[in-house]
């Protein structure tokens, strides 16, 4: 697959599911699992001992197991003894590198060159493999996204609230009534703002209270409306909360395959403008109409 039809592929995944490649149990269990794509974790849900074994694990998954979803490798950062490695491996098997501590183009670049050589090493096509970046993990990365949106090979973007609030010294990611407080709404607008600009995949991040449901609806259908293209996920029970709130309904469908079709008629009359359903529309309500009917017809051939 080229990278631009992997580009394309990806803005249709809503679930971006995380597997701690540590564990046995998950990684059999993965791939019954509903998740567009499925996140082969090498970093934080591996301790530093198991690291070594954990890549072996996702090679062997990898190598062994068919599924529908997309493969993704979160690798271990570049500042690390494991990046090497996890790359290669990643480069030879999977679908997609999720690399974590972007702060620069610079970091997409040189990943770039480890990707590239990892391809030719397995006789896979030369940019193959997509990356998506982890991009608001430090002060530094928030002033970057634009840039980092830009990089080679990058399909996607998502966002994370924790290191960020580590690195800030920051006692709390939200306020009592769990949304988010102003810095980190801040890094999440920006970072959708940049994958945009960019014309890549927009990754809402975690939703860390896995025993609210209410609360993950609530904020997947925000991010859904916002424009975010999918969220990362950390429990399976998860993951049919976010299909539903980024899957558009029948209804949104059918309205939007009438209001496309009300505007060729009247585009072929020399009108741009016309009302619709008791309200006017133009063009930026064509836009949106289009891109729900590619977002549901990409979501049926994923």
């Amino acid at each position: 697959m080229s990278l631009e039809a992997l580009r394309a592929r990806a803005r249709s995944w809503r679930t971006w599911h995380f597997v701690p490649a540590a564990s046995d149990r998950m990684l059999a269990r993965a791939a019954s699992l509903e998740a567009d794509a499925l996140i082969l974790d090498l970093e934080d849900s591996v301790a530093p001992a198991d690291k070594p074994a954990a890549r072996d694990r996702a090679r062997a998954w990898l190598s062994a197991t068919s599924v529908r979803a997309a493969r993704v490798v979160r690798v271990n950062p570049a500042s690390t003894p494991w990046n090497e490695d996890d790359v290669a491996m990643a480069g030879a098997h999977a679908d997609v590198v999720l690399a974590p501590k972007v702060e620069s183009a610079r970091d997409l670049a040189a990943l770039d060159e480890r990707i590239e050589a990892a391809e030719r090493a397995a006789g896979r096509p030369s940019r193959s493999v997509g990356v998506a970046a982890i991009a608001t993990e430090t002060p530094r990365a928030v002033f970057r996204l634009e840039e980092i949106a830009d990089g080679p090979r990058l399909v996607a973007l998502t966002w994370g609230a924790e290191d960020l609030s580590a690195a800030l010294g920051a006692r709390a990611t939200r306020d009592d009534g769990g949304a988010y407080l102003e810095v980190f709404r801040l890094a999440r607008s920006l970072a959708l703002l940049a994958a945009a600009s960019a014309g890549i995949a927009a990754v809402d991040g975690v939703f860390t209270a896995l025993d609210d449901d209410e609360g993950l609806r609530g904020e997947a259908h925000a991010a859904a409306a916002m424009g975010f293209t999918g969220k990362l996920t950390i429990h399976p029970r998860q993951i049919p909360v976010v299909n539903a709130a980024f899957g558009p309904d029948a209804r949104a469908v059918a309205e939007a395959r009438e209001l496309v079709a009300a505007y060729e008629a009247h585009a072929a009359t020399g009108r741009g403008a016309f009302a619709f359903r008791g309200e006017m529309v133009d063009a930026p309500h064509l836009a949106r109409a289009r891109a729900l009917l590619a977002r549901a017809e990409g979501g049926e051939r994923a």
